[in-house]
């Protein structure tokens, strides 16, 4: 997998015990945390999202508008019209950034949503949020074509730099 993005499967920690947490090579510790019930509540009521990925300096790109859905105590993004949307490659070279959604603002982690039992409920998702919009447009982040490029968005303490990063578990 190239570049910083990380598939969503559990792997050991250094200690051997599975972890939700990020294990950087460098000094830096930037630890996966959890949502809380408000932050939940109110990016799943946002009918967008804005989402920045880091540059190489650490630095933050601009924000770009998508949507997001919520299942569960997880956040999801797809990329419309498939991978090779602009937004999509630059979280999947940096591994990390920041999201701005109903009043909310958070250093995340991106991870490929490699899970195909969550997908069907991530299409429901996006059908009962955005179906209003119509079948075309919400035809773009929903079905197998929009599976492959959904990333989950793992809310975590620490700086938005630049991360070398090991792979990390993204399953409960």
């Amino acid at each position: 997998m190239p570049g910083g993005l990380r598939r969503c499967r559990r792997s050991p920690s250094r200690s051997g015990s599975s972890t939700n947490s990020w294990h950087p090579t460098d000094s830096k510790e930037q630890k996966v945390t959890t949502w809380t019930a408000d932050e939940l509540n109110r990016i799943g009521a946002a009918d967008e999202l804005q989402i920045a990925s880091t540059r190489p300096d650490g630095s933050l790109r601009s924000y770009v508008t998508i949507w997001a859905v919520r299942v569960g105590s997880d956040v999801y993004v797809r990329s419309a019209y498939g991978s090779d949307n602009p937004w999509y490659r630059r979280a999947l070279a940096s591994g990390a950034g920041r999201i701005k959604a109903g009043g909310v603002e958070r250093d995340v982690g991106f991870a490929i949503a490699s899970d195909p039992e969550i997908q069907q409920d991530i299409d429901n998702a996006y059908h009962a949020k955005y179906d209003r919009y119509g079948a075309r447009i919400v035809g773009s982040v929903v079905g197998e074509h929009s599976h492959e490029v959904t990333v989950r968005l793992l809310p975590h303490e620490g700086s938005t730099s630049r991360w070398p990063l090991e792979p990390i578990s993204s399953e409960r």
